[in-house]
């Protein structure tokens, strides 16, 4: 399966965070900024799916979205959210890529969250 538009532009997003690089844990695609990761964006093999920890948005995002979910693995708890989506369904690269903002923001270290 060839990655989808959506999650190269995503992608193509999160690295160019100041101080961003990418990791493969699990086989997946995650950013870090200093050794911690602001975004899981999934194998592009499995469907489209991210998750961002969303400190101030993630529980409205769950009630607005059929798409968005708490994170598994006990992340949800502290302010992680999911999106899933199907391979023909609509991504909305925008909204996602103010996740990974505000993602970023919450995780990374006040020196570099300011050079944004």
């Amino acid at each position: 399966m060839k990655p989808s538009p959506a999650w190269k532009a995503l992608k193509k997003y999160a690295a160019a965070k100041p101080g961003a690089w990418e990791d493969h844990p699990w086989g997946e695609t995650v950013y870090k900024v200093a050794k911690k990761v602001f975004v899981f964006l999934g194998h592009p093999d499995y469907g489209y799916g991210m998750s961002c920890k969303l400190p101030d948005s993630g529980e409205a995002a769950v009630t607005m979205f059929s798409w968005a979910e708490p994170t598994g693995y006990g992340l949800g708890k502290a302010g992680w959210v999911s999106a899933r989506f199907e391979p023909k369904q609509d991504v909305p690269v925008d909204l996602l890529k103010q996740w990974i903002d505000e993602s970023y923001a919450a995780v990374a270290p006040k020196r570099a969250a300011r050079k944004r």
